[in-house]
């Protein structure tokens, strides 16, 4: 299985939204196999790593983000649950699973409750050492126009993540303890 092969069923090749998925999706792809590289001890699965960092963000079109051409009618916050639907019809459901689980260093039920998140109230937070690689790998690179040629710093992605709530920020930093 190709991820550009999927890619390209659901983007069509050469238009601006299809070149700011594979921009970003490939420098989460290179850091997420930095840090397998780092935690070789744990003996995470490279292959897996690659493809699905490459397929992570493929339900962004079916959202509406103007700003990085998502001319869809979904809110953002699901293009993680949309991208699951998508690769569970593609036959990838362990790919799919990293799609649901990435979004905003994961979603539990609780924060879904609380916030009245438009997402089913379960728990969507990595669970696997590879989608925890991918969901830390994401946190430091942008899909925004300005922001997309640089990696971010931690301080500013843990401030970030600080302002969408509890739980977030720790579980990033609690990452980048293993990983770093």
């Amino acid at each position: 299985m190709s991820p550009y092969e999927v890619i390209d069923k659901y983007y069509r090749p050469g238009s601006k939204l299809r070149d700011i998925l594979v921009r970003h999706s490939e420098r989460v792809a290179e850091k997420a196999l930095a840090v397998a590289e780092r935690a070789a001890h744990l003996n995470p699965d490279r292959r897996f790593i690659r493809e699905a960092a490459l397929l992570h963000d493929i339900g962004i079109f079916l959202t509406r983000k103007p700003e990085i051409a998502c001319r869809g009618t979904r809110r953002y916050i699901l293009h993680g649950l949309l991208g699951r639907r998508i690769l569970e019809k593609e036959g990838l459901p362990a790919h799919a699973r990293v799609c649901e689980r990435h979004v905003g260093a994961g979603i539990t039920a609780k924060e879904a409750r609380e916030h009245g998140f438009p997402v089913p109230w379960r728990d969507m937070a990595p669970v696997s050492l590879e989608e925890k690689i991918i969901c830390y790998a994401d946190k430091f690179f942008s899909k925004s126009p300005g922001k997309n040629d640089r990696e971010e710093k931690m301080d500013d992605i843990v401030k970030e993540l600080k302002g969408h709530g509890p739980g977030k920020a720790e579980r990033f930093l609690e990452w980048a303890q293993i990983f770093e």
